[in-house]
């Protein structure tokens, strides 16, 4: 069991004791620190948006959150159940001081989180998210008086308008969608995707759907990382059901991967590149992706001479390297799609919308657009984090053996190999070392990833 506390949020397994889990005392003392951090930035009232994934655990996390904040004087935008780009959009949509989102995006149903946001809609800051966190350490709550305290603001309609504007997004073609007239089935694995993507595709012009794990239980069907291994009922039922395309949800609804007609995954690392693809062809500009992203997004972008930039790991560096850089697509190779003129979130939905009219304007099956793509193949993998071995000394070792080749230990340690990289760095979210490599074959990538946990196998 465990209880992680991030810059970005707070995220742990229910039940247990406090403080080494996510526990009633512990989801209190969070949403009062950031009901007590936003009621200190500006004078007057404040309304914060709270809208959480299905999970299990979903209802008692939620009425936790939003009773602490209205004890604090803040008045809560109740979404219930939502996704987290929705919520996001809510936040600017409803004009709030800011959103939390109940959700521990890919992790099992034992996990739930907290997922900060300010006023416009994005992840908390560096800076802010410490400041939070030393309020929850030290307790340094003062609650409203009876007289002040918030009140519930229920709200329905924050989906109808996330999909409204992504329906006028002007790259988005609703006539193409409905001439190519796709069957479509979705892994929803128990959560918000079950409503809110079929919704979606609706509204873009896809009436032949399917739906697989559609009940909203939060007992996920399979593990919800959405990866080749836990999605071999969507892969059969692509084929089985002759459809043109599979698409496979986290339960939150920010990440995002296809399946070919085939049953072949697409490749959430080519999610992006997709996407990317057919942004650049219509909007030239700067494109981002973390340092774990396939190098093809780079080779995309300069297809169409435009620049590729590499920020560190993690969506908040995402962002803001996107807006340094004035960025007009980003994202990370998890599947997760940036559309900075929508807003700045992963956003599945809007990548749906994107993918479905490149594929319909390509007039390709969806694996020949996969096809059409530099071929790398990335092997993901993590070991546990061994709390008596430190990164640095796993670090220097490495270094140690591979120091002819370029490093790069901006954000974790990263190899760069002639013809395939190494990216090795803890997770934000779980207590585990995450080695992400790729190569011109998944065999070579593979090694790569075997060879460097065989390294760190021997270090004492």
């Amino acid at each position: 069991m465990s209880l992680i506390k991030s810059i970005s949020g707070f995220r742990g397994t229910i039940g247990g004791k406090p403080n080494d889990n996510l526990t009633p005392i512990d989801i209190v003392k969070f949403a009062s620190a950031y009901g007590t951090w936003l009621k200190s930035k500006t004078p007057g009232p404040k309304k914060v948006v709270v809208g959480r994934d299905g999970r299990m655990s979903g209802e008692m996390v939620e009425s936790l959150v939003e009773q602490c904040l209205l004890a604090l004087g803040i008045d809560v935008i109740h979404l219930g159940l939502s996704t987290t780009p929705t919520v996001e959009m809510a936040v600017v949509f409803e004009e709030a001081d800011g959103g939390i989102i109940l959700t521990a995006s890919h992790n099992p149903k034992e996990w739930n989180a907290l997922k900060l946001l300010n006023e416009k809609g994005e992840f908390v800051s560096g800076e802010e998210g410490k400041t939070i966190l030393n309020l929850a350490a030290n307790e340094d709550f003062n609650y409203a008086s009876v007289d002040t305290m918030g009140k519930i603001i229920p709200n329905d309609h924050s989906l109808e308008k996330h999909i409204k504007a992504i329906v006028e997004y002007p790259l988005v073609d609703i006539n193409a969608i409905k001439a190519a007239n796709f069957s479509v089935v979705v892994d929803a694995i128990n959560s918000s995707g079950a409503f809110t993507v079929p919704a979606l595709l609706k509204a873009i012009g896809v009436d032949n759907i399917k739906v697989l794990n559609g009940e909203m239980t939060g007992n996920f069907a399979h593990n919800p990382e959405p990866l080749k291994e836990h999605l071999t009922e969507l892969c059969s039922t692509v084929v089985n059901e002759k459809a043109h395309l599979g698409i496979a949800v986290d339960p939150d609804v920010d990440r995002l991967c296809f399946v070919s007609e085939d049953g072949e995954l697409f490749g959430e690392e080519y999610t992006l590149v997709a996407v990317a693809d057919y942004i650049l062809q219509n909007k030239k500009g700067a494109t981002v992706s973390n340092l774990s992203s396939t190098r093809a997004l780079r080779d995309v972008t300069e297809k169409y001479g435009c620049t590729y930039f590499a920020s560190a790991v993690g969506e908040v560096n995402v962002v803001t390297m996107m807006k340094n850089e004035k960025a007009v697509i980003g994202g990370e190779g998890n599947g997760g799609i940036i559309v900075p003129d929508l807003h700045y979130g992963r956003d599945a939905l809007i990548g749906i919308a994107l993918f479905l009219t490149h594929l319909a304007k390509s007039k390709m099956s969806t694996s020949a657009l996969r096809a059409s793509y530099p071929a790398y193949f990335m092997s993901k993998k993590k070991i546990d984090l061994n709390g008596n071995i430190s990164l640095d000394k796993i670090f220097t070792t490495l270094e140690a053996k591979f120091g002819q080749y370029s490093i790069n230990k901006i954000d974790g340690f990263k190899i760069d190999f002639d013809a395939a990289w190494v990216h090795l760095r803890s997770s934000n979210t779980e207590p585990i070392i995450r080695i992400y490599t790729e190569a011109p074959s998944q065999v070579e990538a593979d090694k790569h990833a075997d060879e460097m946990i065989a390294i760190i196998g021997t270090i004492n």
